[in-house]
C-alpha cells in the first residue's frame, strides 16, 4: 500500500514528513486551497530534492503553467483536480506520472473514467464537494466496488487514525494507496509527524500481513 501526504509547504515540515518515508508527497498549485503554495516560486520548495515523489495538485490549471511548474519545482508526477481532458493528461504524462482526480458520492457514474483508461497511470477517488480535495470529509469507500478498470487508485477524503483500519479492510485489486491530508495536521499545510506516524505504522503493518497490497 503506497502512501502519499498531501497539502505540504513549507520545506522544513516536509522534511520531518520525509523521513518517514512516505511514497509521494504533494503541493498545491490551487489558489483557493488554504494550503496554497503561493504564486510566488519558492526557491527553496523548487530546490528540494527527496526520495518521495514530488506531486503538484492542480484544478484546471492552463497546459504551459503546469508544464512551467513541472519544470521549476521538478515535480515527479502532477494531481489534477478540475475538468482536465484525457488528452491533457496524456501529453503530461510523457514527463510525469499522471494522477487524475475524481469526487465521488453515491450517484458517481464510473463510466467517465473509461476515456482516461490509457491517459493516466493512476486515479485517486475523493469526496465529492465544491472543495476540490482537502474537506476533511470520507465518503463510502464500498462505492468502489464499482470500478472494474485497470488503473490503480488512491483513496482520499477524510482519512484519519481512527478510520484507517477499515478503509484497509477493503480490499480491492486496484486499490494501490492512500492519501493523507487534512486529518494529519496542526494547521493548513503543516503536518502533525507524531499523527503521520501512527498512520505509517498503521499502514505498514497492513503492507505485512498482505504483502499483496
Amino acid at each position: 500500500m503506497k502512501i502519499k501526504v498531501c497539502g505540504l509547504k513549507f520545506p522544513e515540515n516536509i522534511r520531518a514528513v520525509a523521513a518517514l518515508k512516505p511514497d509521494y508527497y504533494g503541493l498545491i498549485f490551487y489558489p483557493h486551497s488554504p494550503r496554497f503554495v503561493g504564486y510566488e516560486v519558492d526557491e527553496e520548495l523548487a530546490m528540494l530534492r527527496l526520495p518521495a515523489k514530488k506531486t503538484g495538485v492542480f484544478v484546471d490549471k492552463d497546459f504551459s503553467t503546469i508544464k512551467n511548474l513541472i519544470q521549476t519545482y521538478q515535480l515527479d508526477a502532477v494531481q489534477l483536480h478540475g475538468n482536465e481532458l484525457a488528452e491533457t493528461c496524456a501529453v503530461l504524462r510523457k514527463n510525469v506520472e499522471v494522477i487524475k482526480a475524481f469526487g465521488v458520492d453515491e450517484n458517481f457514474d464510473f463510466a467517465l473514467l473509461n476515456a482516461y483508461q490509457d491517459s493516466v497511470d493512476y486515479f485517486l477517488f475523493d469526496t465529492k464537494t465544491t472543495e476540490h480535495g482537502g474537506s476533511g470529509k470520507a465518503f463510502n469507500w464500498q462505492i468502489l466496488e464499482k470500478y472494474h478498470l485497470n488503473v490503480p487508485f488512491f483513496i482520499s477524503g477524510g482519512l484519519n487514525n481512527e478510520n484507517l483500519k477499515p478503509v484497509l479492510q477493503f480490499k480491492h485489486p486496484a486499490f494501490y494507496g492512500l492519501d493523507l491530508n487534512s486529518r494529519f495536521e496542526d494547521e493548513p499545510g503543516v503536518k502533525n509527524i507524531e499523527k503521520l506516524k501512527e498512520a505509517f505504522e498503521l499502514i505498514r503493518a497492513e503492507n505485512v500481513q498482505n504483502p499483496s497490497n
